[in-house]
């Protein structure tokens, strides 16, 4: 359209002044220099509409780019999703895209040099962050520099979006404001998504860092990725000491092909596992813990093991005692049923026996054999009861060493018809115990005569105390005898449960017995072939020697 001007501007141009310098000239005289200026005139006008056209040609080539570039420019920031403005130095707008115009509720509003305050009277939803838009605006100007702010856009229902705003102050050589370029881009989605993945992380921190059990990831390797700090609660172990190791080093050998395979399976199975495998803790106690492990699935993929470890030895130790309690209980119901059935026709017996060995005197030795079984007999029935009836204890003030030393003198004989020897060696202190002496006699008699029993010929029973200052006293009965295997260990107190050819198993069933009523624990260590050592703790009051008092009589 600009052209076609340009084109009937020169030919207008052209016929007036081809016409006007002709009817100009024709009113002189012929002449040759009249001729000449008829000739400069046509070259001038060659010349002046030569350059007259270059320009308007220029002129009109850059008004085409100018028109070009702003469509460009329209196209470009219309097809962009964030809002776009452009507005001049005094905060007037001059140019804005569909997305920006459709945001505030703009579109065919005449916005061209209007400021946002001017605006905000036809946004109907949107006026007041127009006007707010104008204060973060000059706070921009002020600080002379791009300006990165997150803005909250507010509805009149009350909803609210969310832009990342980016704000570019343009400035004039002189200093003086020139534009300002507006970018904000829609991140309301975003900030949901972000605020529901810190709440989700929140929440897993807390499971993860507060549970009550061990939490562990493994590779599928068994390398050790994360604990919580329950592990060091249950182990000893820092976090760090394990993390980056292989499960299968922390536990026993036996656990080792069932691990192998239990890894195996929770990598392949969408299920949860369970495996119960003992431990041992950074001071070498024994820790039964059940393990619940899941793979770890990320992106579809299994990246690795994620599981808990429920500390479960208080319920396992429990579980024994209970079972050792039923135990006890059916020997008790047992025993009160047929130990004064047993002892009637019993005592019987063993007087007959006694009145048959003093009258035959050709089979004395079958009457021993028989006297000693009975008094077998007896002594199980007399365990029997002792287990069955409960004991109506009367705590008293003793001094255990004076005990142990009464303990000692009666059981010397029997050691040194074996060819053991016993010695002792008390502590520095007098160690003042309440007990029921009677049952404290047997608990040690039962314990040194095993000791007796389980020594070699030229052997030696060694018996200590200590009295420490948690108020304990140690009693530490060694023998450097046969020892026991860890399978009888676990099983040592049960009762009828003995290694010995004609033992009941009720000797130390009994002495537990004992040491639980006198609020002790007892402790058995042994090897095979290098002896066993039995330590039983007892509250005690521990005194310079010297300072006894006053005690009752046992």
């Amino acid at each position: 359209m600009e052209k076609k001007k340009l084109i009937l501007y020169f030919i207008i141009s052209s016929i007036v002044w081809i016409f006007g310098t002709n009817m100009l000239l024709a009113q002189f005289e012929p002449a040759p220099y009249i001729r000449m200026i008829g000739h400069l005139k046509e070259t001038f006008f060659v010349v002046a509409t030569g350059i007259l056209f270059y320009f308007a040609l220029k002129k009109a080539e850059e008004l085409d780019t100018t028109k070009m570039d702003k469509q460009r420019l329209s196209t470009l920031i219309n097809s962009m999703v964030d809002f776009v403005n452009f507005k001049d130095g005094e905060g007037r707008w001059v140019e804005a895209n569909d997305f920006g115009l459709k945001l505030f509720g703009l579109e065919g509003i005449d916005y061209r040099g209007k400021k946002d305050s001017e605006l905000a009277a036809f946004s109907a939803n949107y006026s007041d962050a127009l006007i707010y838009c104008e204060k973060t605006d000059e706070e921009t100007w002020k600080n002379r520099k791009i300006t990165r702010v997150e803005e909250v856009l507010v509805g009149q229902s009350g909803t609210e979006r969310i832009f990342d705003t980016i704000k570019v102050p343009l400035f004039h050589p002189d200093g003086s404001r020139k534009g300002l370029v507006i970018m904000g881009r829609d991140i309301t989605e975003k900030r949901r998504l972000i605020n529901l993945l810190e709440e989700s992380r929140q929440q897993y921190k807390s499971l993860f860092q507060y549970s009550p059990d061990i939490v562990y990831m493994t590779d599928l390797e068994g390398r050790f990725i994360d604990l919580n700090p329950r592990f060091k609660e249950v182990t000893g172990y820092d976090p760090e000491e394990v993390i980056g190791r292989y499960f299968q080093k922390l536990i026993p050998r036996k656990y080792k092909a069932a691990l192998e395979n239990y890894f195996s399976i929770v990598s392949n199975d969408n299920e949860p596992q369970h495996i119960e495998i003992e431990v041992k803790s950074k001071n070498g106690e024994k820790i039964i813990l059940e393990c619940t492990s899941v793979p770890m699935i990320i992106h579809g993929e299994t990246r690795g093991i994620i599981g808990y470890g429920r500390d479960i030895t208080k319920v396992r130790k429990t579980e024994e005692k209970l079972r050792r309690t039923e135990k006890l209980s059916v020997v008790g119901e047992l025993a009160a049923s047929v130990a004064h059935e047993i002892r009637n026709p019993l005592t019987s017996l063993i007087g007959f026996v006694q009145l048959l060995k003093s009258e035959d005197e050709k089979h004395q030795y079958y009457f021993s054999i028989m006297a000693d079984e009975l008094n077998r007999i007896n002594h199980i029935t007399s365990e029997l009861l002792l287990l069955a009836k409960p004991q109506q204890l009367k705590f008293i003030q003793t001094d255990l060493h004076l005990l142990l030393a009464n303990v000692i003198s009666l059981l010397r004989p029997e050691a040194a018809l074996n060819e053991i020897e016993i010695e002792s060696s008390f502590g520095e202190k007098e160690s003042i115990i309440e007990c029921e002496p009677n049952q404290l006699k047997q608990l040690f008699i039962n314990l040194i005569k095993n000791a007796i029993e389980a020594s070699h010929p030229g052997g030696k029973v060694a018996i200590s105390t200590d009295c420490r200052d948690d108020g304990q006293v140690a009693i530490s009965i060694l023998d450097d005898g046969v020892g026991i295997s860890k399978e009888r260990l676990e099983r040592i107190g049960e009762p009828f449960y003995s290694s010995k050819e004609k033992g009941t198993g009720l000797g130390l069933t009994v002495s537990s017995k004992i040491v639980d009523a006198h609020h002790g624990k007892m402790e058995f260590r042994s090897e095979l072939n290098k002896g066993t050592k039995v330590i039983i703790n007892f509250p005690a009051n521990c005194i310079p020697k010297g300072c006894t008092p006053i005690l009752e009589e046992a």
